[in-house]
């Protein structure tokens, strides 16, 4: 068996899913609005400028990707999700009445995700990698947190937060407790791993760079798109075109796939 091969089943490969790309039409994808952090102004601000980027991408898309951390935390009791967002909630409400296919990832701010936004959205929830062929391009997209080499820690700790006996136990404090006590937590816990999102590195030595180059004799895909690490990135090598999203912390980037291919773009916030 292949190298290549070996990693993919120990990382555990996707299952690919067709889709068609109708003539004049785009795919867009976005990650990291960490919506609710680190304040409640601050926060609708990013959610008003994210939701007029979905008036304007709404006229030419046919699929939205939202590639995971799109809320700083979140959880969903049976009865009740966080407040807020409505802004947000409501621009993807009108694009899936359209016809638009929602996507959402969960990431690491956002991994207890799930069924409200199925229910009430009908956007399909990705706990994990996925590979989506267009057409002819065929797209690995994941979050990207836990991927690569390195990070033991955090990967002990995403097993220990997805465990299902974790999960019910947190869902057994009150709403009022337990929303801001991990929303406290989610804003430390990124302050205290910004150093790492923002440390520089050669993209070819990038984590998830690393990671797409080791699955992708098994993928075969064409462009690998991520979330996670707040910097918007691309690289081109033999056959395939690695993309990092970046965030709407700062940056405001996406990236946009149509028949000829992807583009990352960084509108300049100046």
């Amino acid at each position: 068996m292949q190298m290549p091969v070996v990693m993919a089943y120990l990382w555990g490969m996707p299952i690919s899913k067709s889709f068609v790309l109708p003539e004049g039409k785009a795919i867009y994808f976005a990650s990291d609005l960490h919506l609710g952090a680190p304040d409640a102004p601050t926060s609708k601000q990013r959610e008003q400028r994210f939701c007029a980027w979905l008036e304007s991408i709404a006229a030419d898309a046919t699929a939205l990707y939202l590639v995971g951390d799109v809320f700083d935390f979140w959880f969903e009791y049976r009865h009740a999700v966080p407040k807020g967002y409505v802004r947000l909630l409501g621009q993807l409400a009108a694009l899936s009445d359209q016809g638009v296919q929602l996507h959402v990832f969960t990431g690491n701010h956002d991994l207890w995700m799930a069924d409200y936004l199925t229910k009430e959205l009908g956007a399909v929830i990705h706990h994990g990698p996925v590979v989506h062929q267009w057409n002819q391009q065929r797209i690995y997209i994941a979050h990207g947190d836990g991927l690569g080499p390195g990070d033991r820690t955090y990967k002990a700790l995403k097993r220990a937060f997805t465990n299902p006996l974790l999960r019910w136990l947190f869902r057994w404090i009150h709403p009022d407790i337990g929303i801001p006590f991990a929303s406290r937590w989610s804003r430390s816990s990124r302050k205290r791993s910004g150093h790492l999102d923002n440390r520089f590195m050669p993209v070819n030595q990038e984590p998830l760079f690393v990671h797409s180059a080791a699955i992708h004799g098994a993928t075969q895909a064409d462009v690998y798109v991520y979330g996670h690490r707040h910097k918007p990135m691309e690289s081109q090598s033999e056959g395939w075109h690695f993309v990092n999203l970046g965030d709407w912390l700062c940056h405001d980037s996406y990236g946009r796939l149509d028949k000829d291919g992807m583009v990352l773009t960084m509108p300049d916030k100046a």
